[in-house]
């Protein structure tokens, strides 16, 4: 019996020490650690970022290892989780746009639009491709990819006109419905020794955002091909800008080739951006060596990546737009990849009274600066816009194929204070609708009721083309009409390399943006029109296109 009691006194006493070890002290409280708190917090700082960086400006908050001390504190005691990788960022910026949608004739039968010689969308959509990826459907402006090719179309006669136009009419090669109405113009060409003299300043951007060989390093080589092309008539400055902006080199003659070289090479980067600074003192510099009567013209050479303090967008386009009123252009030349603004670039060469280009290669800096050095430098006709009225008797619908971002209302076609783009020596321009004629088979659902009209009295037309400009030295434009007939219909086999090269490279767009149009026109079709129309390809751009689209076709498959 005794030894039974002790068994029991020791079994109760084991029992009762077991509850006090699970039970919790109520003076001390295990903090949960919450693992996300610093993904949070960086998330809603880079939602902050993007969101100012997408209207051109950007905000420095602070940085991410005060953040994480602060968090830290917060946990001492608790184990940390292991950090979470950082995925590469990507901070490059395009506008978002749909395509142009189908517009029934009787609804919508004038068409207006500002022509566009921009070719930046074409040499970055290449760049996203060489790098072994599609390009974003954004990234991918199909005009800039069609306006990209030189299509042989016949100069002017005289000098008296700045251009010749160019129309051709023949079935779509992918929608057996439709036709394709070509538009082509070709302005004059200017020979090197009537160029008016150059007052030209280089805007370089020398932050630290641009230190790789194809930003920094690829931006001297390319200027280095233009300087080479000037003469003593012509005056170059060169302007900085990082965290402050300065002079690198005061106005020089163009010909002196070894002052602007080493003033070139002395470049590195490093340091922040603050580009509204740098433009302010291009204007001055432009403004210093103006020449009356001549080219004044600001390169702006740039990632575009404005990523210090508050930039207000707007107001740099305004001064851009006052300056090119007072005489001074913007052109915009766009380098590098990882934080690209293409958005920034395009726009402010838009208001600028320039041209975007994207310089990826040498080869495509000796295109845009060499080649076509006149195009890019002087302006033959400003404030162009293009209108088309159908006729509804003879065209039920259309589209035009790219230029969303250039449309304008019908009414601005003859207001001379609306704005539009610009033509340079020996630039070419072409846009390219898809139309339905009358009784074939379109886009639209049929209407209830038809609308009635005095069209038929102009039966033969399918439509009437009218071209509004304005010489450089002039604010009041002038007027140029063309009707547009069926007899101008042509069979597919017989259209000229230009209607049916720039056809394959309007379809290739199309395919990168989703293809909505193109029914089954894959990369095979694009890839065998490209190459039948492919004729004179001098130096060797049609063939590199054939490339891309069978590059994109791999890549697709992914």
């Amino acid at each position: 019996m005794k030894h039974l009691l002790i068994i029991l006194f020791f079994a109760l006493l084991t029992a009762c020490a077991g509850q006090k070890q699970t039970e919790p002290d109520p003076k001390v409280k295990s903090p949960k650690p919450d693992i996300n708190q610093p993904v949070v917090a960086e998330e809603k700082e880079q939602a902050s970022q993007d969101s100012f960086y997408e209207q051109g400006k950007i905000t420095v908050t602070g940085s991410r290892i005060s953040r994480t001390s602060n968090l830290a504190t917060d946990s001492i005691g608790m184990p940390m989780p292991s950090p979470r990788p950082m995925p590469p960022q990507d901070r490059e910026n395009y506008h978002q746009f749909d395509d142009m949608s189908v517009q029934s004739v009787l609804k919508q039968p004038v068409s207006t639009f500002s022509i566009d010689v921009d070719t930046g969308s074409y040499a970055n959509m290449r760049r996203f491709l060489n790098s072994g990826q599609l390009p974003r459907k954004d990234a991918v402006r199909t005009e800039e990819l069609i306006n990209y090719f030189s299509y042989n179309y016949d100069a002017p006669d005289n000098l008296d006109t700045p251009f010749a136009s160019h129309i051709e009419l023949a079935p779509s090669p992918w929608n057996k419905e439709a036709h394709l109405l070509h538009i082509g113009l070709k302005g004059y060409e200017v020979p090197t020794k009537n160029r008016p003299a150059a007052n030209l300043v280089f805007l370089l951007d020398v932050s630290g955002s641009m230190n790789s060989p194809d930003k920094i390093g690829l931006l001297k080589s390319a200027l280095k091909l233009l300087s080479r092309q000037l003469n003593s008539d012509d005056r170059v400055s060169i302007a900085v800008y990082a965290g402050a902006a300065g002079t690198v080199l005061e106005p020089t003659p163009g010909n002196n080739q070894a002052k602007i070289a080493a003033a070139l090479d002395q470049l590195s980067a490093g340091g922040s951006t603050h580009g509204s600074a740098g433009i302010h003192l291009a204007y001055q510099l432009a403004e210093q060596s103006f020449i009356k009567e001549g080219i004044n013209r600001i390169l702006l050479a740039t990632d575009g990546d404005f990523n210090v303090g508050t930039t207000n967008f707007e107001a740099l386009k305004e001064l851009v737009e006052k300056k090119r009123q007072q005489g001074v252009s913007l052109t915009t030349l766009g380098f590098g990849t990882g934080n690209y603004n293409d958005h920034l670039m395009e726009q402010l060469a838009d208001v600028g009274n320039g041209n975007y280009a994207y310089i990826d290669t040498i080869k495509e800096a000796n295109k845009v600066l060499v080649e076509q050095m006149n195009g890019t430098l002087l302006t033959i006709a400003k404030d162009v816009k293009i209108q088309i009225e159908f006729n509804p008797d003879t065209v039920s619908e259309y589209r035009l194929i790219g230029y969303e971002n250039r449309q304008l209302n019908e009414e601005d076609f003859d207001n001379d204070k609306v704005d539009a783009g610009d033509i340079g020596a020996g630039h070419t321009v072409t846009a390219i609708y898809e139309i339905v004629l009358t009784g074939n088979k379109g886009w639209l659902p049929e209407s209830r009721y038809q609308q009635t009209d005095d069209s038929k009295q102009h039966g033969k037309e399918l439509a009437f083309l009218k071209i509004r400009y304005k010489k450089p030295d002039s604010d009041s434009s002038q007027l140029l009409t063309w009707p547009i007939e069926k007899k101008q219909i042509k069979d597919l086999s017989q259209v000229s390399n230009a209607f049916g090269f720039s056809a394959a490279v309007a379809a290739f767009g199309q395919q990168l943006r989703g293809g909505t149009y193109l029914k089954d026109f894959g990369y095979d079709d694009v890839r065998n029109l490209a190459n039948q129309h492919k004729g004179n390809d001098a130096f060797g751009y049609r063939g590199e296109f054939v490339q891309l689209v069978s590059l994109a076709q791999s890549l697709s498959k992914q």
